[in-house]
């Protein structure tokens, strides 16, 4: 299986993507969600269950942990990003991603044939009113906060209109180990609003112009407006199976979503 090796890309645009690269067999690639980098416990514990049987490309998005990033923003640069990782994997590649991530994925996905299949968990479009209600300008609220230098309250706005936290689970976030990171990357926040879309909501032409076949995963204990949003979206793109892990929260544990993710890449 070898271990794992880093490794650069360069897309369209002249932003620098890094990469880890492990295991061996049919390419797959893990788009991170929000607040996320490879590093993060829950990709690397996917990319080591993934890697016994594919090539596993695990990568930073543009603007966190040691990807380049390059103004101004558009989600179309992300998805030339992933373009470029899925060109350095041999041309192909089935795609994992995860909450916003997911989102994105499915935004390449309809651009890029080159993405054979396409696996996605939690995604969080807003299909009712019992989702968050977010402002119609919160991408443009979060880049002001990180422009201004208040990178903490991006975070925390973010955590608590995106994310459902309360201002008492933020303050008890502001002292763990992996604050400082999620501070470092704050200013990518705004870009996960761009890549959600106006008010989250779901994109459903899009969705129906999707030919690869699709996983979409929910946690059983994940928000209920998650689920539904799960269901939508599986209901929107023609031939997608839908599946709840029980007992996973959207945080979820790499043991129990490999199993589901390696039935689904296997499938030929």
């Amino acid at each position: 299986m070898g271990g794992i090796q880093a490794g650069t890309v360069t897309s369209a645009d002249g932003t620098v993507i890094v990469f880890d690269q492990s295991g061996a067999g049919p390419a797959v690639v893990l788009v991170q969600g929000a607040l996320m980098s490879r590093a993060d416990p829950v990709m690397s514990g996917i990319a080591a269950g993934l890697s016994r049987w594919f090539t596993v490309f695990s990568y930073d998005r543009r603007g966190r942990g040691d990807s380049g990033d390059t103004r101004p923003y558009a989600v179309e640069r992300e998805a030339e990003d992933l373009a470029a990782l899925i060109a350095a994997a041999g041309g192909s590649a089935a795609v994992f991603g995860g909450s916003s991530g997911a989102g994105l994925a499915v935004r390449a996905a309809a651009r890029n044939p080159a993405i054979t299949r396409l696996a996605l968990w939690d995604p969080p479009y807003h299909v009712d009113d019992t989702a968050p209600r977010l402002p119609h300008d919160f991408a443009t609220q979060l880049d002001d906060l990180v422009s201004a230098g208040r990178r903490a309250q991006a975070v925390e706005l973010f955590l608590v209109r995106a994310a459902e936290a309360s201002p008492e689970d933020v303050a008890g976030m502001r002292g763990q180990p992996f604050w400082p990171a999620a501070e470092a990357s704050a200013r990518t926040l705004a870009y996960e609003a761009f890549v959600m879309g106006p008010d989250n909501a779901l994109p459903a032409g899009l969705l129906a112009g999707l030919t690869q076949p699709t996983l979409v995963l929910n946690g059983g204990a994940s928000p209920a407006w998650m689920r539904r949003a799960g269901e939508a979206v599986a209901g929107a793109i023609p031939g997608a199976v839908h599946r709840v892990l029980e007992g996973q929260a959207h945080y979820v544990a790499p043991e129990a979503i490999v199993p589901e993710l390696l039935e689904f890449f296997i499938t030929s």
